[in-house]
C-alpha cells in the first residue's frame, strides 16, 4: 500500500491537500432570472462550477408555445427558447471564468450555440474565436442513454449520433477546454442497470461515439487523441459503496485499455478516465426522507476515497427530492455535505488508500471481466446503435429493474425505512409537507410565452429564415452543422424553429419500450397468486381479460417507474397496454377507447400532474368512458393529490 511522502510527517506539520473536486449543484427553474438568482447565491456559497437543469421543452426541442409544451415549461428546469433567455440566465456571471456544466442531449449543440454567443456578447471587445478557446465546461450530448433511460431524444440515432459527431469536430478545433460530451451511465443506474451494465453500456457508448468521428474525416489522426481527452462520462454512485468504488477503479483500468488497444492513444493525459457524478437518486425514499441524508454521504464516499478513481465533479440530490423540487436551503445542505468531506476530513492528504489491496483488485477484476463479456454481446449485435434499435439494452434493463424490485418486495434488498425498520417518529423535516418542497412558479409558462412572442416581434425575420433555409440545406449534405447552428442563433431563432427544421429533415424516433421482452417473476408467492385470482375474477364478472392501460402525458421521460407497473401488472395477470412516452393526453384517451380499457394509470414525475391528468379525465368524459378509473403516480404534493382525487381521480 502506497502513503504520500509526508504520512510520517510529525502531527503538528499540515499535510499538502490534493485540490477538491468542482463542487456543483443540479438547478434551473421556472424562468432565466430567477434561476440566474440561484446561480450566483450558489457561487457565493463556495460552489464551484455551475450544472444547469434545463426544462423538458427545452431539452425536447419544443418552444413554449407549441402543445406539447403544455404544463411542462419552468418544471423540471429553466426554460431557454431564445438567446434572449441565454443572456438572462448568464448575467453578471462571467462564461469565459466559469465552468458550466449543461444537461442537455438531443438540443445539446444549439444550447452549446446559445452559449457561445451570449459570452461572445459578453465579451465585445475579443473576437469571437478568442471568447470560444477560453469556454470551459461540458455538454452531456450523450443520446443513447436517452433512448434507453432518460426519454428526452428526438431525432433517429443515426442521425443524432451525427449530430455528436460535428460537436466534436467543432469544439475540438474551436472550444478545446470543451467537454463536448459526457457519456451519462448515471440515468443507465436509475433504470436499473447492474454495475457491470453500467460499465458495459457506458463504453459501448464511447465505442459508437468515437468509431462516428473517426468515420466522419472531420478530424485528422494527430487530432483524435484530443478528442479522446475530451471525452468525460458522468456516473452514479448508490449506496453498496464499496462496490461501487471498486465500479470506478474498473471504469478507470478498462478505458485506459480500451483507449490504447482499440484507438492506439499514447499520451497517458489522454487515456485518463474523467468523469463526474451525481449520487443514486434511484435509491432516495419518500418514507423517513431525512435517511436520504446518510445515503447521499455513503455515495459520495464511493466516488471520492480512492484517488485514482475520484470524481472531478461532483453534485448531489438533496435529502426531498423525492418528494418534490428542492428549495435552496436544500441545495446548500448538499453543498455542506461535499465541503465538509474535502475541507474538514484528511481525504485529500493521502494517496489511493486502496492500491495494494487483494479485496478491492478482486472485485475489480470481476467488474472488468463481466462488463467485457456485455461489451462483446453487444459489438456482436453491431454496437451499440443496433442494441438500441433491436431492444435488447432496454429490455436488459427492464428485467434487471424488475428483479431489483422484486428482491425489496420480498425483503432481501433491504430499504431502511421502507420494507424494514419502518416504525418512526413523527419527522419535523416533514411536519408541513407542501411547504418542504419548493413549488414551481405557476407564472412561468405564462412569462415564457411572453417572451418568445417578444423576441419574434423585434428579431430580423428574413434573417431567422435565411438562416434556417442554410440549417437544412446542410442537414441533408455532410456539412458539419455546428456552424449554421451558429447562425441560427445569432439571427435570433428559437429552440423549437431549430429542433423544427431538423425534425423535418430527419425524421423523429419512437424508442423500443423493453417491456413487451421483459421477465418479471417465474413464480409467485402467496400475495401475487391471490392478486391474480382477483384479477381473474373480476375479469370473468366483466366478461374477459383485465385490460390496463399505463400511460406517460407530457414531455417526462422518465419511464423506469410506469415500466415496472406494466411489468408487475403483467405479472398479475392483467393485459397491459403500454405505448412509450410522451403521448398527448388525446393520444392517451384515443388508446383508452380503441382497446376499451378497464382502467387506465398515469405516470408524471414532471410536476404537469395538475394540467395533464384533468385533461385525461376530460378526455375520458368526452368519450363516454368517464366510469373507468384513473389511477395517477408520480412525485405529487399532498396537496395536489387531494385535489386530483376531488376531480375524479380514483387513486394517488
Amino acid at each position: 500500500m502506497t502513503t504520500s511522502p509526508d504520512a510520517a510527517a510529525p502531527e503538528n506539520t499540515p499535510r499538502v491537500k490534493d485540490r477538491p473536486w468542482v463542487m456543483r449543484t443540479y438547478a434551473g427553474h421556472s424562468t432565466a432570472e430567477a434561476s440566474n438568482a440561484l446561480y450566483r447565491t450558489n457561487l457565493a456559497k463556495g460552489q464551484t462550477g455551475l450544472s444547469v437543469a434545463f426544462d423538458l421543452p427545452t431539452q425536447t426541442g419544443y418552444d413554449p408555445d407549441s402543445p406539447l409544451s403544455r404544463g411542462e415549461v419552468g418544471k423540471v428546469g429553466v426554460p431557454v427558447p431564445h438567446l434572449g433567455e441565454m443572456r438572462k440566465l448568464f448575467s453578471e456571471i462571467p462564461l469565459t471564468e466559469m465552468n458550466t456544466s449543461m444537461t442537455i442531449n438531443a438540443t445539446a449543440m444549439w444550447l452549446l450555440a446559445l452559449y457561445q454567443v451570449a459570452a461572445e456578447e459578453q465579451n465585445p471587445d475579443l473576437d469571437p474565436a478568442e471568447v470560444a478557446a477560453q469556454l470551459a465546461g461540458t455538454t452531456q450530448n450523450d443520446i443513447i442513454k436517452e433512448y434507453l433511460s432518460r426519454g428526452t431524444y428526438v431525432f433517429p440515432p443515426e442521425h443524432s449520433l451525427r449530430l455528436i459527431a460535428d460537436m466534436i469536430a467543432y469544439t475540438v478545433h474551436q472550444i478545446p477546454k470543451w467537454n463536448p460530451i459526457n457519456i451519462c451511465s448515471y440515468h443507465l443506474q436509475e433504470a436499473g442497470a447492474t454495475p457491470v451494465q453500467e460499465i458495459a453500456y457506458a463504453m459501448c457508448t464511447a465505442i459508437a461515439v468515437l468509431d462516428q468521428v473517426k468515420a466522419s474525416g472531420q478530424v485528422g489522426d494527430e487530432d483524435f487523441e484530443k478528442v479522446v481527452g475530451r471525452i468525460s462520462f458522468f456516473v452514479n454512485a448508490g449506496v453498496r459503496f464499496v462496490e461501487e468504488m471498486c465500479k470506478m477503479r474498473a471504469f478507470v483500468e478498462l478505458w485506459d485499455e480500451i483507449t490504447r488497444e482499440r484507438y492506439g492513444v499514447q499520451d497517458p493525459k489522454m487515456r485518463r478516465f474523467r468523469y463526474g457524478v451525481q449520487v443514486n437518486s434511484l435509491g432516495l425514499t419518500e418514507a423517513q426522507p431525512e435517511n436520504n441524508v446518510q445515503r447521499i454521504v455513503l455515495e459520495m464516499l464511493a466516488v471520492t476515497l480512492s484517488k485514482g478513481a475520484r470524481a472531478r465533479a461532483v453534485q448531489l440530490p438533496a435529502w426531498n427530492e423525492a418528494l418534490g423540487l428542492p428549495r435552496p436551503w436544500d441545495q446548500q445542505w448538499s453543498l455542506r455535505l461535499q465541503q465538509v468531506l474535502a475541507f474538514e476530513s484528511d481525504l485529500l492528504e493521502y494517496d489511493d488508500i486502496f492500491d495494494g489491496s487483494p479485496v478491492i483488485q478482486a472485485k475489480v477484476d470481476e467488474l472488468i471481466a463481466g462488463a467485457k463479456a456485455e461489451i462483446d454481446r453487444v459489438q456482436a449485435m453491431g454496437g451499440a446503435i443496433a442494441a438500441v434499435d433491436s431492444g435488447y439494452m432496454k429490455q436488459e434493463l427492464v428485467s434487471s429493474h424488475a428483479r431489483r424490485r422484486a428482491a425489496i418486495e420480498d425483503g432481501h434488498e433491504i430499504i431502511v425505512g421502507v420494507n424494514k425498520f419502518d416504525t418512526t417518529e413523527p419527522s419535523p423535516l416533514t411536519a408541513d409537507l407542501d411547504g418542504a418542497i419548493q413549488v414551481a412558479d405557476p407564472a412561468a409558462e405564462q412569462a415564457a410565452l411572453a417572451s418568445v412572442e417578444a423576441w419574434k416581434a423585434q428579431r430580423d425575420q428574413t434573417a431567422v429564415d435565411a438562416a434556417l433555409a442554410r440549417l437544412a440545406e446542410d442537414a441533408k449534405t455532410g456539412t458539419n452543422l455546428m456552424h449554421a447552428t451558429l447562425a441560427a442563433a445569432r439571427a435570433g431563432a428559437t429552440t423549437g424553429e431549430w429542433a423544427g427544421v431538423l425534425r423535418e429533415v430527419f425524421g423523429e424516433f419512437r424508442a423500443p419500450t423493453g417491456v413487451a421482452g421483459a421477465v418479471g417473476v417465474a413464480e409467485a408467492g402467496a400475495e401475487l397468486t391471490a392478486v391474480r385470482e382477483q384479477v381473474k375474477a373480476t375479469g370473468d364478472e366483466l366478461g374477459g381479460r383485465l385490460r390496463l392501460l399505463v400511460g406517460k402525458p407530457g414531455l417526462d421521460g422518465h419511464s423506469n417507474g410506469a415500466e415496472q407497473v406494466a411489468v408487475r401488472a403483467r405479472d398479475a395477470g392483467f393485459e397491459v397496454i403500454y405505448q412509450g412516452i410522451r403521448l398527448t393526453p388525446e393520444q392517451i384517451v384515443a388508446a383508452a377507447v380503441s382497446e376499451d380499457v378497464h382502467c387506465v394509470g398515469l405516470s408524471i414525475l414532471s410536476g404537469s400532474h395538475m394540467e395533464l391528468v384533468p385533461a385525461v379525465l376530460e378526455g375520458l368524459k368526452a368519450a363516454g368512458m368517464g366510469d373507468v378509473p384513473v389511477i395517477v403516480g408520480g412525485i405529487i404534493p399532498d396537496s395536489d393529490g387531494k385535489r386530483l382525487t376531488e376531480l375524479g381521480v380514483a387513486a394517488v
